[in-house]
């Protein structure tokens, strides 16, 4: 199988922190408008994955169970020729996402897949 997802280091540091403040987590990335366009962290659990949303891979990232990340079913369809890399950037991102206390927020660089 393709890998469609990866993650920076930053994000990757920034994820153990936030796992380790909230326990498991998982992302999903929506096809919204303004910070609805970025993929959001939520608490595993804590976000209904609805029956359109695609999986697009578990991240791995040493020190804590893998992280799935999901996108709604209709952005899959504009992104599904793209590998996604999640990334974190400085300045606020969504209330809803964990990061944002932080006064960061992640967000996506893409690619298209390789052949």
């Amino acid at each position: 199988m393709m890998e469609r997802v990866a993650l920076t280091g930053a994000a990757a540091d920034l994820l153990r922190r936030l796992v380790a403040e909230h326990g498991p987590v998982m992302f999903h990335q929506s096809g919204g408008c303004c910070d609805g366009s970025a993929p959001m962290c939520y608490p595993r659990g804590e976000f209904r994955i609805g029956d359109l949303d695609v999986h697009l891979g578990d991240l791995r990232v040493d020190g804590i169970d893998p992280v799935p990340v999901w996108m709604s079913g209709a952005q899959f369809e504009y992104w599904k020729h793209t590998h996604l890399t999640i990334d974190v950037v400085a300045g606020r991102g969504s209330g809803f996402s964990l990061e944002a206390p932080e006064g960061v927020r992640f967000l996506i660089r893409s690619r298209l897949l390789d052949g």
